[in-house]
């Protein structure tokens, strides 16, 4: 369960949990963009206490919601990646991939089936993204720097 520490204040809101997306340094800024919205896609369908609520502007027009806490982006090197991939493995956090091969596949069918195909420790992982509480996604995404 993710709790926030919420004052009514102008204390900042403290989240317990952290959502981490790491991308290979070597992507194109197209495939940073593309991946980075694949990947947390995938957390906001399988763990709705990172979603808050809908958003409505002066004028009444609703928007939908959005995640409630920040979405820290880091990028590393491939042998980085694979590394944190194991680690959010061993801590059986939520996590969402994109591989390689994803950039060749024109569908979701295609794309599930292109990472199916491919055993774990040999997927060429490009991206991977991760919620849980914030010293274990810490301990995932060590090695990584912030994006640029």
């Amino acid at each position: 369960m993710n709790t926030i520490t919420e004052s009514p204040g102008p204390e900042p809101i403290r989240f317990d949990t952290k959502i981490a997306v790491l991308l290979r340094a070597d992507l194109e800024p197209w495939q940073r963009l593309n991946v980075t919205s694949f990947l947390v896609s995938g957390l906001g369908t399988q763990i709705p206490e990172v979603i808050g609520a809908p958003y409505e502007d002066a004028d009444g027009v609703p928007y939908l919601p959005m995640f409630r806490q920040p979405v820290l982006v880091f990028e590393a090197t491939k042998e980085t990646l694979t590394t944190a991939h194991t680690r959010a493995l061993s801590r059986s956090l939520p996590r969402s991939v994109f591989t390689s091969d994803l950039f060749t596949t024109g569908n979701d069918r295609d794309n599930r089936a292109a990472v199916r195909a491919v055993p774990t420790a040999e997927l060429d992982l490009v991206g991977l993204a991760v919620h849980g509480p914030k010293n274990a996604v810490d301990k995932v995404v060590k090695g990584a720097r912030m994006h640029p």
